[in-house]
C-alpha cells in the first residue's frame, strides 16, 4: 500500500510549469507520481515527455483525450483535432513517443493509505472526455460512476483544469486542476493523495516561463499561447460556462 501519491494532471506540454512542480519536496518524496492525462498537447511536447519518461518507474501514466487524439492524428485515424495547437504537437512526437502514448491505460487503481482503493482516470472512469464539474448533480455523478466497483471510494480525475474536492454518493472525488493550463488562477495546480487529500499550487515566475516557452517552442503562435494560458486569462466562470452544458444538466429529465 502506498503512503502518499503526487497527482499531476493536464500538463499540456508546458515544461517550466512541470519542472516547478517536480521540484516540490512533496513530489520528490511521494511513492509515485500519477499523471492523469493530457500530458503532451502543448508547446513543448517532446521536452515534457522526455523529462517524465526519464523519471522511470516512479511515474504512473494514464492517457487523456488529448494524448489519444495526438496519437490518432499521427496514425491517420483522424484528420483534424479541435485544439489548434494539437496537430502541431502531434507532428513533433518521435516514434518512441507514439509507442509510449499508445501503451497507456485509460485508468489505474492503486491502494493508498487512508483511502483504500483509489481509481485514477482522466475525465470519468468510463470515458476520457466526459465532463463533470464541482457542481454537477448527484444524478450525474451516479451516472458516470455506474458500474464502478463498490470498494472504490475515491476517484481522482482531471480534464476540466479546475481543482476541487467533493463527495458524491459517499465517494470522494478529487480534481487536482491543471499543471500547464490553469483556469481561474495562475500557478501549477496538483494534489497529494494519502492519507487524506491536499490540493496544492506551485507558484513560479510566469513571465519568465512564458519567455522560455516562446523561445523553446517552434509552434508559430507560442507567444500568444503562453501569454493566455500561463496567465490563466480564462476565468473559472468562463470555464464553468463552457463546461457546464456538457455535463448533462440541460437535458430534459
Amino acid at each position: 500500500m502506498l503512503n502518499r501519491v503526487a497527482v499531476l494532471s493536464d500538463i499540456h506540454g508546458v515544461l517550466p510549469a512541470l519542472e516547478a512542480v517536480l521540484a516540490e519536496p512533496d513530489v520528490n518524496s511521494a511513492d509515485h507520481i500519477v499523471l492523469t492525462g493530457d500530458i503532451t498537447a502543448g508547446p513543448q511536447p517532446t521536452q515534457v515527455l522526455d523529462l517524465l519518461i526519464g523519471l522511470g518507474e516512479r511515474v504512473v501514466w494514464i492517457s487523456g483525450n488529448a494524448d489519444r487524439e495526438l496519437l490518432e492524428y499521427r496514425r491517420g485515424q483522424r484528420s483534424t483535432i479541435p485544439d489548434p495547437i494539437a496537430p502541431w504537437a502531434a507532428e513533433q512526437l518521435r516514434d518512441d513517443h507514439l509507442d509510449h502514448l499508445g501503451s497507456l491505460p485509460r485508468s489505474r487503481c492503486l491502494s493508498v493509505r487512508g483511502l483504500g482503493k483509489v481509481l485514477f482516470c482522466h475525465a470519468t472512469p468510463r470515458d476520457d472526455e466526459e465532463v463533470v464539474v464541482v457542481d454537477s448533480s448527484l444524478d450525474r455523478w451516479k451516472e458516470v460512476f455506474s458500474g464502478l466497483d463498490t470498494d472504490i471510494r475515491t476517484v481522482v480525475c482531471g480534464h476540466t483544469h479546475m481543482p476541487f474536492v467533493r463527495l458524491a454518493h459517499g465517494r470522494l472525488v478529487v480534481n487536482p486542476g491543471s499543471v500547464g493550463m490553469p483556469y481561474g488562477r495562475t500557478g501549477a495546480h496538483w494534489a497529494v493523495v494519502g492519507p487524506g487529500v491536499e490540493l496544492r499550487t506551485t507558484h513560479f515566475d510566469v513571465e519568465a516561463a512564458a519567455i522560455q516557452v516562446t523561445e523553446d517552442s517552434s509552434y508559430p503562435e507560442s507567444a500568444e499561447w503562453a501569454d493566455y494560458f500561463l496567465h490563466a486569462r480564462a476565468t473559472d466562470a468562463d470555464a464553468l460556462e463552457a463546461f457546464a452544458p456538457r455535463d448533462g444538466r440541460d437535458r430534459t429529465r
